[in-house]
């Protein structure tokens, strides 16, 4: 009886939790102005708010401007776009909402997934006329990603339409294709003007034909976010605690219940303990905490989960996390360059993090007709099906919409995010290929940094054979160490003594040989040393093969000495070689050498070596401060 009582109450309050509402668009379509009206309407501004839109438009001599409501920032006004994301509670009778407003530029989809990550439900809005655009497919693409379960499409500017029904009937067609293609349930579309107030909060006389439901009747329809009591308990470890010599596991449930004398099954290792006290600090004591609640457990026996530990039942395997090394994932790629297979990443699931690396990109989504197809990469701002092998098992819920399972994103190792990746299931492995699970290291660039003085980086010297190369590196190698810089040189000849002694001089050997002394290069620099490769490397293709694979803070740096300079010094006699038939495909006289366009440093002919050495180590030193 006491159990029921207490379940009842969590859940009431769980039900009496603001719903939260995004509300996405293209750029010019709207969606600040009709988030200002729906305020006004809704009778939710604050005391002086209207009279200040009101004041804000007139300097600008415009009428009533519903946008300055959102755009609070100088720089937004200015430029006439939203660029963060913004959360408004608002009340429609008994019923607390909070708006997420999320940016419709395309660079600030960043944003808006992150701002979006919790809605119960979505305002698409379209512009009537203009219909959907680049950045609604995209929208759309995310609402799925996401999992939003309620879609409400707000057709706005339908006064320029004149509230025509036949037009507005077929831009209803197209947007309600747009979403069918993406199996997304439209709950209402409604014809609107945010400006004028028409069919937000009350019907329009323009539209007499419309039978459907105001934006205002549409939300007040979308139901309370479902209760999670119900659901297996799941509670990932925020932190250890330890008091008076009792040790504390702490953590917000994220769904189900917990009550003393439960068996608790902790992390992959499944070791299992048993509730002795369900523990909260300044607030009421109960016997069960549920979903959505912080709190800490004392557990017996006296067990030390680390953070990121997921606590789960013990002995209920129909109920278990999935535990896998392979994911599946939808991934929304956000970095500027593209994703690549064997790209590595930390992924953050709730409090946990885990190293993860891009074992395949299975599908890729083309915006066009938001088909799925094959493809080698995944472009900035692009959906797509990816596998992430992790170098251990890992327990996670695959995503469901409306819940916070699978939630993840990918983390590069400046700590940036780059992805949206919720995790749909456990990828299963192709029969034949071998199941390879690098790690990354724990250490991340910011302590790599701090422990050596400085930052890493890969100088990439290319020229000509016999243009001072290794010589310069070399010089510059030794002027580094001397000032504290941990440098390492990869020169040609001594990569194909040991590493690539299997190659010859063929394009293709060329290709792998630089393919190698790139891969070499960026585990050197993600150790945080400074690394200087001196290799020929003679064409634009393969150097930017290199600068791929090692990605950020890979400089291009050409030893600009003329053929004539090269031929007369000729240290090794390739030269004479090659003229005299010797030597085939040999760079600058029987295959090409193309010089970089926008190389990041030139060293010129004219400089000696002491003065192109101090140019590098000069430029080296700028780069890698601090």
């Amino acid at each position: 009886m006491g159990d029921t009582i207490v379940n009842q109450t969590l859940e009431q309050a769980y039900r009496a939790a603001a719903t939260p509402i995004v509300i996405v668009g293209h750029v010019d379509h709207g969606k600040s102005t009709l988030i200002g009206r729906l305020l006004y309407d809704t009778d939710s501004l604050q005391d002086g708010k209207l009279a200040q839109i009101v004041e804000s438009s007139r300097k600008r001599g415009l009428a009533v401007e519903w946008s300055f409501l959102l755009d609070s920032l100088q720089i937004e006004r200015d430029q006439g776009v939203t660029v963060d994301s913004t959360r408004i509670p608002f009340r429609l009778g008994s019923r607390e909402f909070v708006i997420v407003d999320a940016p419709g530029h395309r660079q600030f989809l960043r944003n808006m997934i992150t701002g979006a990550a919790d809605a119960e439900a979505a305002v698409l809005v379209v512009d009537a006329k203009e219909g959907a655009q680049e950045q609604t497919r995209r929208h759309a693409l995310l609402l799925r990603l996401i999992g939003i379960r309620h879609v409400i499409v707000l057709l706005n500017k339908a006064d320029m339409l004149g509230f025509d029904e036949a037009q507005i009937a077929q831009a209803e067609s197209d947007v309600r294709q747009l979403l069918g293609r993406l199996e997304i349930t439209v709950e209402a579309v409604v014809p609107a003007s945010a400006r004028d107030g028409d069919n937000i909060a009350s019907r329009s006389e323009r539209s007499a034909w419309y039978k459907g439901p105001t934006l205002v009747e549409a939300l007040s329809n979308v139901q309370p976010p479902a209760p999670r009591l119900a659901l297996p308990f799941r509670m990932p470890v925020q932190d250890v605690y330890r008091f008076d010599g009792v040790r504390y596991v702490a953590g917000r449930i994220e769904r189900g219940t917990v009550r003393q004398g439960d068996k608790l099954a902790i992390g992959v290792q499944g070791q299992v303990a048993t509730v002795a006290e369900v523990c909260r600090w300044h607030a009421p004591e109960h016997p069960v905490a549920g979903a959505g609640e912080s709190i800490a457990l004392r557990l017996e026996p006296d067990l030390v989960p680390d953070r990121g530990d997921l606590l789960f039942p013990a002995g209920q395997s129909e109920n278990a996390p999935i535990k896998s090394a392979r994911l599946r994932t939808r991934l929304f790629w956000l970095r500027g360059e593209p994703l690549r297979v064997g790209e590595s990443f930390t992924l953050r699931l709730a409090t946990a993090e885990h190293d993860v690396t891009v074992a395949s990109i299975d599908a890729v989504v083309d915006l066009d007709d938001l088909s799925m197809g094959p493809g080698d990469i995944v472009q900035p701002d692009g959906f797509a099906e990816v596998t992430l092998a992790a170098s251990h098992a890992l327990l996670f819920d695959a995503f469901t919409p409306g819940l916070g399972d699978g939630r993840g994103v990918l983390v590069d190792r400046f700590q940036r995010i780059v992805g949206g990746a919720p995790l749909i299931g456990e990828a299963e492995l192709d029969e034949g290929v071998l199941a390879i699970h690098p790690t990354g290291s724990r250490v991340s660039a910011e302590a790599q940094q701090r422990a050596r003085g400085h930052r890493n980086g890969v100088f990439w010297l290319t020229g000509l054979p016999g243009s001072g190369k290794s010589t310069v590196a070399r010089a510059a190698e030794l002027a580094l160490t001397e000032q504290g810089v941990q440098a390492t040189v990869l020169d040609g000849d001594t990569l194909r003594a040991g590493l690539c002694s299997d190659l010859g001089f063929s394009p293709e050997d060329r290709r792998e040989n630089i393919r190698r002394a790139a891969h070499v290069a960026k585990i050197l620099a993600e150790s945080g040393q400074v690394v200087v490769v001196a290799l020929v490397s003679p064409l634009r293709e393969d150097r930017e093969q290199a600068r791929r694979i090692i990605g950020e803070g890979f400089h291009e740096v050409f030893v600009d000495t003329p053929l004539e300079t090269c031929e007369t010094r000729d240290p090794k006699g390739l030269y004479a070689a090659a003229r005299s038939g010797k030597i085939a495909e040999f760079t600058g006289v029987s295959a090409p050498y193309e010089a970089p366009l926008e190389p990041e440093l030139r060293l010129a002919a004219d400089l000696s070596e002491e003065e192109a050495s101090g140019s590098l180590t000069g430029y080296v030193l700028r780069a890698v401060q601090p």
